[in-house]
């Protein structure tokens, strides 16, 4: 399995993820897929140059897909190792100009805390990896 290595900085986002994952059809996805209950909110990446292009590659690999509710978007979910063996997936929103350069990772735990980050904080990040439990498609790890 080829490995996608995602570098970027943490960065504070606008509070649109936590209430995502609040919403209970997004929840009940994310167990059943990905066989974790996420902890409310995203940790928040923002890419550097060379990251964009790798995350384009990841983005054209099988994913798991989050079915929208009526008035909602589409996303796609691929597993994700952090080195601290955090549960966690990558979420990739089907958003009409969502900005590239961000990349957002929900877990079973704050992610924050766990692994003590601050707004500027660099961390590499590895999309790629087998199949995970569940049968998740390729993905990876932060």
């Amino acid at each position: 399995m080829k490995v996608v290595r995602l570098e970027g900085e943490v960065f504070s986002g606008t509070g649109e993820g936590s209430k995502y994952i609040r919403l209970a059809w997004v929840k009940k996805q994310i167990e059943e897929k990905l066989g974790f209950t996420p902890c409310v909110g995203t940790l928040n990446v923002r890419l550097d140059d060379e990251s964009i292009l790798q995350k384009r590659v990841l983005t054209k690999r099988p994913a798991l897909e989050i079915v929208p509710a009526a008035g909602y978007c589409r996303g796609k979910l691929f597993r994700a190792i952090l080195a601290e063996d955090a549960e966690a997936a990558v979420v990739v929103p089907d958003v009409p100009e969502y900005p590239e350069n961000v990349l957002e990772i929900v877990s079973s735990e704050n992610l924050r805390k766990k692994l003590q980050l601050n707004d500027g904080d660099t961390r590499p990040s590895t999309p790629g990896g087998g199949a995970g439990r569940r049968g998740a498609p390729p993905s990876g790890f932060f």
